[in-house]
């Protein structure tokens, strides 16, 4: 193939993809504006609040795609386990709840981060195993009932200062951190230049087992502040809160944020994109009536699409 033929393919892979990225966008503005109750404050704020629960999710599933990890499966279960957790520990104060949350996701996520990066454990059955775990534990411990907070101390969290939730302002200021942490410090470029290739980074002398720790506990801690925005929005806890969905559409709003699913290249900036094109959809089809089923079905075949058209224009330059 000529030089001129491999530039008019390129051109032409990175049109088609920008012309398909703009039909959705279009195609989802139209069918927003057709959506009565949409453009209603109130939905506003109930889309805000779906992207705080996913979007919190999604940081950590960011970080842990980048590293070349693959996915977790077990993020969104962490996060209902965390959630009762949560509301359990309110008996000792919202402060020693929220601390002790924080705490017990580092360190359920540092477990899975130490099996995967020191021993090289594949990760999807890391993260099944530990989310089957968990799921295991709470009904042990809770008989499988939800659990309701004793008192009301934790009120502060469902607050909405500007008409925006705390969980949002927690969400972006995480965003923040992290993308800096990647950005800008010896660990982060680190995460990367494991995700390029591990060869390279084990020849280059990195520890894969401190890189593995470190990226699952961060994970773990933002799968816990989901957990704790979960138990106070919903005022309780139990294994319902999942519906087993939080961790795909967290795992979705990644990819469409443009994360190498192979690793090595993403960005916690445009994971939050993600999360806010599929808070926005999920928003669409609850509002238009549709069953559960249509909904997931709906979902997904957006989600594919998207997915397809974002990942075939990072190809563009092979």
């Amino acid at each position: 193939m000529t030089q001129a033929s491999q530039t008019l393919q390129t051109a032409g892979r990175r049109w088609a993809g920008v012309a398909g990225i703009v039909f959705i966008a279009l195609f989802v503005a139209a069918v927003a504006a057709d959506t009565p109750g949409f453009l209603s404050t109130q939905n506003f704020r109930a889309i805000l609040g779906t992207t705080t629960f996913v979007g919190l999710i999604a940081v950590g599933m960011t970080v842990i795609m980048i590293s070349g990890s693959f996915v977790s499966m077990s993020l969104g279960t962490l996060a209902t386990v965390t959630a009762i957790f949560f509301i359990y520990a309110l008996k000792f104060g919202v402060g020693a709840a929220i601390l002790s949350t924080l705490a017990l996701g580092a360190m359920l996520g540092l477990v899975q981060g130490f099996l995967i990066g020191a021993w090289g454990a594949n990760p999807i059955i890391v993260t099944i195993a530990a989310g089957a775990l968990l799921e295991g534990a709470s009904v042990a411990l809770t008989g499988g009932q939800a659990l309701s907070p004793p008192d009301n101390t934790y009120a502060f969290l469902n607050a909405t200062p500007y008409g925006i939730p705390v969980g949002t302002f927690v969400l972006l200021l995480l965003v923040v951190v992290v993308e800096f942490l990647l950005r800008r410090t010896r660990p982060g470029r680190e995460v990367y230049m494991l995700g390029e290739s591990r060869a390279a980074a084990r020849a280059a002398a990195l520890s894969l087992g401190e890189i593995g720790c470190w990226v699952f506990m961060l994970a773990g801690v933002s799968a816990a502040l989901a957990g704790i925005f979960l138990g106070s929005f919903n005022h309780g806890a139990s294994l319902l809160l999942n519906r087993g969905t939080l961790n795909y559409d967290a795992i979705a709003a990644t990819l469409i944020g443009g994360t190498a699913i192979a690793g090595g290249r993403g960005s916690v900036w445009r994971t939050l994109l993600g999360v806010i094109l599929i808070a926005t959809i999920t928003n669409l089809v609850l509002l238009r009536g549709y069953s559960f089923g249509a909904q997931i079905f709906f979902k997904g075949v957006l989600m594919t699409a998207f997915v397809l058209i974002i990942h075939l224009r990072s190809q563009r330059g092979r």
